[in-house]
């Protein structure tokens, strides 16, 4: 054996191993695809010689020589052993071979390094982690966690943010999910976990579990409430989660876009569980109907407002909180104008096919009934722009007629 030809084998060989070992992939898996792109160029580059093989029921293969790189092709029966197959390598086809594994190699690393990503951030699915804002594809925000990249979709979106390009944020890594594009990694700033993780990472005692949360109710970029419970005696688990002069909930409200969020003491008492619940509301009366399932709160004249909210928000988030079906009286009314709110309930506009992003600053600016969305009460809302506010009109119209 000459010099060059042993160069040349330990180069071919030194190099697939290397590329193999860095990248953490098998040598088997990339000759096997070199194998592959041979036979597909060898199609490509003679197809009357191909077209001829397969009327004739013989089966076109490739074999790269693991040592020397060497690129040989051979036909023969599908079933058909070694040594009764014909070699038929054109004269040339090395050049055509090697550009074939060269691109063969490169979209072999590129998706041995993709998987191993996607194997990485399984790994943490469930965690909080901070990206930065890469670029929008469509409706969809794609956002740079680092070594891989994340999609987060509208509906995982915070119709309130607006997500500027380099910005960076927390997000809440929801799920590996297979689409048309292949894998992708989605992320979420609307679930209620994310609220979770950032008190985790604000919150040493929950972190710990010396303090564990209860129960959330959110509606994303306007306002939450968090149940919290404490499992260690001496430890303050509202106090715990504010922090010393609010530091600690403030970086929460900070990362979430000044989302307010109240933060109750959970009660295995439901009544007391309800009425913190529905806080700021005070002096409330607590009775429940086994019958309906309902739980009715009276309410001061003077504490109704603060009791539902705006837009019923208050009385909606600590329905969902408590898991309750809350029926909200006023001491001074008649019992048929209780407010009832279960934290899932559909508002009257929800018999409109609105977007979700349009339907939730609805809800908010307290725009819930279909008679509400007059032409100047629409306009005055916050988030709302003309093609936004002509989808709207057509819904309108469509329901009406």
């Amino acid at each position: 054996m000459d010099t060059q030809t042993l160069s040349a084998r330990t180069e071919f060989a030194a190099a697939i191993n290397q590329i193999c070992s860095e990248r953490g992939i098998s040598p088997e898996i990339v000759l096997n695809a070199i194998n592959g792109a041979l036979v597909a160029s060898f199609k490509k580059d003679y197809p009357e010689q191909a077209l001829k093989f397969e009327e004739d029921e013989l089966v076109v293969s490739a074999d790269v020589d693991s040592e020397n790189g060497q690129f040989r092709l051979f036909v023969g029966k599908e079933d058909a052993k070694k040594k009764d197959l014909k070699e038929i390598t054109p004269p040339g086809f090395g050049r055509i071979a090697a550009q074939a594994a060269k691109q063969v190699i490169l979209q072999t690393i590129r998706e041995a390094e993709r998987e191993a990503v996607l194997a990485d951030y399984q790994e943490h699915i469930g965690e909080v982690m901070t990206g930065m804002v890469q670029r929008m594809d469509g409706r969809n925000v794609v956002i740079d966690l680092g070594r891989g990249q994340a999609v987060m979709p509208p509906e995982e979106q915070v119709h309130t943010e607006f997500y500027r390009l380099n910005s960076r944020l927390s997000v809440y890594l929801k799920e590996i999910t297979e689409t048309i594009k292949g894998k992708q990694i989605i992320v979420s700033r609307a679930d209620d976990r994310l609220l979770a993780g950032l008190f985790q990472r604000e919150v040493p005692e929950v972190n710990s579990g010396a303090v564990v949360i209860k129960a959330i109710a959110r509606e994303p970029g306007s306002r939450s409430k968090v149940a919290v419970e404490s499992t260690q005696a001496g430890v303050d688990p509202v106090g715990s989660c504010v922090g010393q002069k609010g530091v600690r909930v403030q970086a929460v409200i900070n990362d979430l876009n000044n989302e307010k969020i109240d933060i109750i003491q959970y009660a295995e008492d439901k009544d007391k569980f309800i009425k913190s619940a529905l806080a700021p509301a005070d002096g409330l009366d607590i009775s429940f109907d086994s019958r309906s399932g309902e739980t009715t709160v009276t309410v001061p004249s003077d504490q109704l407002s603060l009791a539902i909210g705006r837009g019923g928000q208050n009385v909606k988030l600590a329905a969902k909180l408590t898991g309750s079906k809350l029926r909200i009286v006023s001491e001074a009314a008649p019992p048929e104008s209780a407010i009832v709110a279960t934290g899932t309930e559909e508002y009257e506009i929800d018999q409109l096919d609105l977007e979700t992003k349009a339907r939730n600053i609805l809800v908010e600016a307290g725009l819930t009934h279909i008679e509400d969305l007059t032409e100047d009460k629409l306009d005055s809302v916050k988030g709302i722009g003309p093609k936004t506010l002509e989808k709207i009109k057509v819904q309108l119209a469509s329901y009406k007629s």
